[in-house]
């Protein structure tokens, strides 16, 4: 019994639908998010909360001794989990190390809009901004630190790669489709019975209706690949649906729109659309053009080649880490032993490397020319400074950067493709996410 003399179980679920309306009040978006997820009593499987990606499971007994802002915030935690895809992003990674990532990621975003997190709850300014898999490789194997909450969409031996949808690279790749579920608002269900949220209802889902997957006994089975896949679907609608109503009510932050904008772009693999843009500047063709009237009166297709002219720039200040420029000039270098192009190099930070640039022909392999210091700021303008000056007109400029630096004012008259690893945004051009 609790305080107030109800039983345990219907005390935490008055205390989950009161937490679960004010968010729907004060945080349309994470409150639309939150009703997607039935909500199941468990038992001593879960110490706090748990999500399979199909429901929200709760010890009630921990949910009765939090405060209504702290069940908020354990509300939207599992609800962002799903959101973003967690679930079907693991692959070959270790569970606990990507269980502790994914908090990681997560716990700051619902700081930063005001939520108060319950005892236990790991957050770090350091991997603030960050996403699960670039917080991952900064996770000691040896970190001892407790999750929050129970992640059961998969056992240890069931994250394969089979079912990642990664991004980020693959990092959240966003293809549309249908679920296999019946949710007549876009497609896809939840496997039991939800509220509309148009329907402008704030009471609480019944709980555990329709649900086959756990119980208070035990936990659910982990997912399938095909779940993963199908739910990963729907709940890529339930974020775009959800960012769409918080906007309508003006209520959605500048950081969760861009969460949610990051997550729903579509995944344009870089290596691909680089082999692209040499493919279009550098190739060799036939021509059917008359030829003198001194090699006869038989016109032969004679081959005209036109050798690509991209400059590459790449930023040295110190926010692209050694191992990422290696692997980019790797793949310049796969993709320009296909295709006659000729490549200038700079290295830039907040001035252009003094003996830059290097010119390296279609024969020639490209690489650093020297090692550099790295530190300080990052300017994007002497590059470009320094093509105007020069008269120069390439096929196209890409750079390599993180983003975060001084941009010329307006963009000049020659393709920019900027290869960006972080989450900073660009003012024109291509931008293609890396990580």
């Amino acid at each position: 019994m609790s305080e107030g003399g109800a039983p345990l179980s219907l005390a935490a679920e008055g205390k989950l639908a009161a937490a679960r309306t004010r968010l729907i009040l004060d945080k349309p978006f994470l409150g639309a998010l939150v009703l997607r997820l039935p909500l199941k009593p468990a038992g001593a499987w879960c110490r706090t909360t748990a999500t399979d990606a199909r429901a929200l499971y709760y010890n009630p007994n921990w949910i009765e001794n939090l405060t209504s802002a702290e069940v908020q915030f354990a509300l939207a935690h599992e609800a962002l989990h799903c959101a973003l895809g967690h679930f079907a992003r693991r692959g070959h990674r270790v569970q606990r190390k990507w269980d502790l990532a994914c908090d990681f990621a997560i716990n700051p975003l619902l700081l930063d809009e005001g939520l108060k997190p319950p005892p236990g709850a790991q957050a770090l300014d350091l991997y603030r901004g960050m996403a699960a898999e670039e917080i991952y490789p900064c996770i000691d194997d040896d970190l001892d630190s407790e999750m929050l909450d129970d992640h059961v969409w998969d056992s240890d031996e069931g994250g394969d790669a089979s079912t990642q949808m990664s991004g980020q690279g693959e990092q959240q790749s966003e293809a549309q489709g249908k679920g296999g579920s019946d949710n007549k608002e876009d497609g896809g269900a939840a496997p039991s019975e939800e509220i509309d949220p148009d329907a402008g209802g704030s009471s609480p889902q019944k709980v555990g209706a329709g649900s086959t997957a756990g119980d208070e006994d035990g936990p659910p089975p982990p997912l399938t690949a095909q779940e993963k896949e199908q739910l990963q679907q729907q709940w890529q609608r339930h974020l775009a649906a959800a960012a769409q109503r918080a906007r309508e009510a003006g209520k959605l932050s500048g950081s969760l729109a861009r969460l949610s904008e990051a997550a729903l772009a579509a995944q344009v693999s870089w290596r691909a659309l680089l082999a692209q843009y040499l493919t279009q500047v550098g190739r060799d063709d036939y021509t059917w053009l008359r030829p003198s009237r001194r090699e006869g009166e038989v016109i032969w297709p004679s081959l005209r080649s036109h050798s690509g002219d991209i400059h590459v720039a790449i930023d040295v200040s110190g926010s692209v880490s050694a191992a990422d420029l290696a692997s980019f000039l790797g793949e310049m270098n796969a993709l320009k032993g296909t295709m006659p192009v000729r490549i200038t190099l700079f290295a830039c930070d907040t001035t252009l490397a003094a003996d830059a640039p290097w010119v390296f022909e279609s024969w020639d392999e490209l690489r650093l020319p020297r090692q550099f210091a790295g530190g300080g700021g990052t300017a994007f303008t002497p590059v470009f400074e320094w093509i105007e000056r020069s008269g120069q007109q390439p096929d196209s400029l890409v750079y390599f950067t993180d983003a975060e630096g001084e941009f010329p004012a307006q963009p000049p008259n020659y393709p920019v493709l900027w290869l960006v690893k972080g989450k900073a945004p660009v003012p024109w051009g291509r931008r293609i996410q890396l990580n």
